[in-house]
């Protein structure tokens, strides 16, 4: 009998075990397959807390619909009738002590319209002519592998970039945007630019693409993100899964393929293996120097969330709010803040308020904070809510979650250096494959899709 062993049970390694058992019962091969997690709990970043009525995501929150994989998966493991969908409401960017409405029909903050960008708050009247030099300057030297921050600044120029556009994309790519490709972000702006002449124009054109569905475009679970994991587990019927024991090491055998040995000792053989860690602990794993060079040039970020519960009434918040961005400010130390109950009604039994705060690596603060206890963390929330929303009542409950250097951040050359270590991969470890956000997607559906692919070339090995 084949062996497949699938290091990590994130959304990826669990993805690629259940398409690797669904594959090999329709192409009539029977495989071993063994999942070792680190963890006593599966699931990597997804990790939902009950905490009496309040339903509290503390890694990550919801599911893009747009990207259809997920929902395909979702149908197949039974959840179709848990699905819940996002609240539609305002969302805010925090500056100058107060909060500014993004414009409705931005894209990430980026107009779509020469109304929207007429009526934003945020950018001076210098700053809305400035951004119409989109209009009528052409690309000529941009690629999609140059830097998503330059190339908005030279089209839109850099008040409207910094004050509405870096807020979000930074809040969404947990990266300066200086640093980040466009490849990696939004490679359908330079598609649009170079087609329509106007960045502008181009998402005015392709509008109806991201108002489709409505509002909804994340979906959650009622019971949480976790369900997601809870579903693959229990699908995973014919597969071995070995939590709270860590890899250790990866050798090849005697015999052909590879052996793994564990933390508490034990060793499983396997034909073909499937790494479905952060890239640290991947390196850590197969202690190659021809690796190093790569694996040393991976960059990751981090993030402290802070849930707090108040009760108090809904309309101490801003009517239609869902959350807010904050931007150059002083006096608000987090980097956004989600109001959860309003946009997801399932956290939050009573309908009481549920807010999410959240502080990132790029955070001129961070250093300080990541060091702070729980307890100091909720005091410096509290004070941030207060400031930003007025709201000074004690929490009925709270939740700190800090996850330090977790977060791929896809640097410039990030596309290149996974195309190095996979060609390095292939001779000094074939049949050894590399999965997960690290490499090739940070939301649920891009990891989905990414262990659908792992699967398939698995099975591809075991069958050659």
């Amino acid at each position: 009998m084949k062996k497949a062993v699938i290091i990590g049970g994130g959304v990826t390694g669990l993805s690629a075990a259940y398409f690797l058992q669904k594959k090999a019962r329709e192409s009539g091969q029977t495989i071993h397959i063994t999942i070792v997690e680190a963890e006593e709990r599966l699931g990597g970043k997804i990790r939902t807390v009950h905490d009496g009525d309040f339903t509290m995501e503390t890694g990550a929150d919801s599911i893009v619909t747009r990207k259809t994989n997920a929902a395909d998966l979702i149908e197949e493991l039974g959840l179709k009738d848990e699905v819940v969908y996002n609240a539609t409401g305002i969302s805010y960017i925090y500056a100058d002590g107060k909060l500014n409405q993004i414009p409705k029909e931005a894209v990430f903050g980026i107009p779509t319209s020469i109304e929207s960008l007429a009526t934003t708050e945020l950018v001076s009247a210098e700053g809305k002519v400035e951004a119409l030099k989109d209009f009528y300057t052409p690309n000529q030297t941009f690629t999609k592998d140059d830097s998503v921050g330059e190339f908005l600044e030279a089209f839109l120029g850099k008040e409207l970039v910094q004050k509405q556009i870096a807020p979000v994309l930074s809040g969404v790519y947990s990266g300066k945007l200086s640093e980040l490709t466009i490849a990696s972000t939004l490679p359908y702006l330079i598609d649009y630019k170079n087609e329509y002449g106007s960045i502008i124009r181009g998402l005015s054109e392709h509008k109806a693409k991201f108002q489709s569905g409505g509002g909804k475009k994340f979906l959650s679970f009622r019971q949480g993100v976790s369900q997601l994991i809870d579903g693959l587990e229990q699908k995973l019927d014919q597969a071995e899964i070995l939590k709270g024991v860590a890899a250790e090491a990866l050798k090849p055998s005697p015999g052909g393929g590879y052996e793994i040995t564990l933390m508490d000792g034990r060793a499983l053989e396997a034909d073909v293996v499937a790494i479905g860690t952060l890239s640290a602990a991947a390196q850590k794993l197969l202690k190659n120097e021809r690796l190093d060079e790569e694996f040393n040039q991976f960059r990751h970020s981090s993030l402290i969330s802070v849930y707090m519960a108040f009760d108090v009434p809904d309309e101490e918040l801003p009517a239609d709010g869902t959350g807010f961005i904050t931007a150059d400010s002083d006096d608000v130390k987090c980097n956004a803040c989600t109001w959860t109950s309003r946009k997801w009604e399932h956290t939050s039994a009573e309908g009481r308020l549920l807010v999410r705060l959240f502080y990132k690596s790029v955070n001129p603060h961070y250093e300080s904070l990541v060091n702070m206890t729980e307890d100091e963390l909720l005091q410096i929330g509290m004070e941030d809510i207060k400031t930003s929303l007025g709201i000074a009542s004690k929490p009925l409950t709270y939740n700190v979650t800090k996850w330090h250097e977790v977060m791929p951040n896809y640097h410039i050359k990030h596309h290149q250096i996974v195309q190095s270590l996979e060609a390095k991969m292939e001779k000094v470890f074939p049949n050894v494959l590399l999965a997960g956000c690290s490499y090739y997607g940070v939301g649920i559906p891009d990891c989905i899709a990414n262990g659908e692919e792992t699967a398939a070339k698995m099975l591809e090995r075991i069958s050659e």
